[in-house]
């Protein structure tokens, strides 16, 4: 078996952007997926589910993990330097009838979800998944609907997890999904790992060899199409940013079309128009502006995305929202800040201004936009230094994650990442874990490795065999 991460091609690439996953195979032998299944067996009866210690638990996962397909697949969409993050979990389905569908939160939080793929998720089975036992359901196309726009019954166009065992799903984090019926009623496992870029593109991570975007072969999508918003992620994927802004000549009844497109109660409509107005240069970001300022918070939350593909021209606008009074304003226009990455870098100060904002959710996006900025700007690492101190749990959090995104620039925070260590939220102290880590001085690997030392947990150790052998 090659070590070497077997990359996604150009039409697997197009399929993940436009469906919003893919469904892989390895070639373990099966003895490898049943003893696993048996272990599962064996531990979910007797100690219940390991939840995030399912890699410790079970050390043949990372086997899974290691193997080239997988990585390849998660370097291809997620770039080589991609994070396995602290919350996993095994699912357990045995039930006769089909979950709800849902978006995964943020290990209990919420945040304003990216279009671009900055986060994903595998989902694997490690035993025969036919249809009758109950295997995920995906809705294609729908990663980047904040609503369900489809029926909460039987949809047609249903994409399902189903397979061999050793059947892999990776989606697109926000994709819509479900657990379907298990009418046999056999045990039925799903281990769902989560990942998270670390840098942004600078250039295609997957084989690519053609630089244009097309469509995929035969898409048939149940819901809407988005092929400017496509177009987009691909451009970003292949590390452009605000690739859209002015592509469409000045047409101000096309631009008044649009405008009222944005105003659309139906969601994938509007979608199509905040991507279409990017086109337009400063018309198409006058609009857009006008859309972060609407009354309607759908509306605003839209423009922001409409607003981050429309490039450096839209910053002075944005910069202007943050002055806002009402919250959500000052959230999406931060978002769509971060989303411009060093293109909004004189954004950086007004974002500090933002660190005594009375909302959380602000204060949080912001901890995400100085990530996205990057650099080696002291004052976002200053701002994160606060944020690890904030009374909010997912500010502290967050900031973890941005600091991993600064690597080495960030050097100065590791004493308040050494003091993250001991916070009493799970992730705050994994993720100033994987921030020591990506910066990656002596200082910030000496107490890395301390830290896992003290917390090492035996794999080995159950209520039934505590001490030996």
């Amino acid at each position: 078996m090659s070590s070497s991460p077997i990359l996604l091609n150009d039409e697997q690439m197009r399929r993940f952007i436009t469906e919003g996953f893919l469904i892989l195979n390895t070639d373990f032998p099966e003895a490898f997926h049943r003893e696993l299944t048996d272990e599962l067996n064996r531990v979910y009866k007797e100690e219940g589910n390991p939840g995030n210690n399912l890699l410790p638990r079970f050390r043949e996962i990372q086997q899974v993990f290691d193997h080239p397909v997988i990585t390849g697949a998660l370097t291809s969409v997620l770039g080589p330097d991609y994070m396995l993050h602290a919350h996993r979990h095994g699912h357990y389905n045995a039930l006769p009838s089909a979950g709800g569908w849902h978006k995964d939160s943020y290990w209990g939080y919420s945040k304003m979800r990216n279009h671009h793929p900055w986060w994903a998720m595998v989902m694997y089975f490690p035993q025969d998944t036919p249809l009758e036992l109950g295997p995920t359901g995906l809705m294609p196309g729908t990663q980047n609907y904040q609503t369900r726009t489809f029926a909460a019954d039987e949809t047609p166009g249903e994409a399902y997890a189903s397979g061999k065992a050793g059947t892999f799903a990776l989606i697109h984090y926000d994709i819509w999904h479900r657990s379907t019926p298990n009418v046999l009623g056999n045990a039925r496992y799903m281990l769902k790992f989560e990942f998270m870029r670390t840098a942004a593109p600078t250039a295609p991570s997957w084989n690519n060899e053609t630089a244009e975007w097309t469509e995929p072969a035969s898409l048939k999508l149940p819901i809407g199409r988005h092929e400017t918003m496509w177009e987009e992620t691909w451009n970003w994927l292949s590390g452009s940013i605000g690739s859209l802004a002015y592509t469409a000549a000045s047409d101000e009844e096309q631009i008044s079309q649009l405008a009222k497109a944005l105003e659309d109660t139906y969601e994938p409509n509007a979608l199509n128009a905040v991507y279409e107005l990017a086109r337009y240069g400063e018309k198409g970001i006058e609009v857009l502006l006008k859309g972060l300022h609407h009354e309607r918070v759908d509306v605003s939350r839209l423009s922001a995305y409409g607003l981050a593909a429309a490039g450096a021209s839209a910053i002075d606008g944005l910069n202007d929202a943050l002055l806002s009074e009402r919250e959500e304003t000052v959230k999406h226009a931060a978002f769509a800040i971060g989303e411009l990455r060093h293109l909004a870098e004189n954004s950086l100060p007004a974002l500090g201004r933002l660190l005594s904002h009375p909302s959380a959710s602000v204060r949080s996006t912001v901890a995400e936009a100085f990530g996205m900025i990057g650099g080696s700007n002291q004052a976002s690492v200053d701002g994160l230094i606060r944020c690890l101190q904030d009374e909010d749990t997912q500010v502290r959090f967050t900031a973890g994650l941005s600091l991993s995104l600064l690597r080495s620039a960030a050097a100065s925070a590791v004493p308040a990442l050494a003091a993250a260590l001991d916070d009493e939220n799970r992730y705050v102290r994994a993720h100033a874990l994987e921030a020591l880590r990506y910066i990656g001085t002596e200082e910030a690997k000496d107490i890395l490795i301390k830290s896992l030392f003290n917390a090492r947990w035996c794999s080995t150790t159950t209520p039934a065999n505590a001490f030996y052998p």
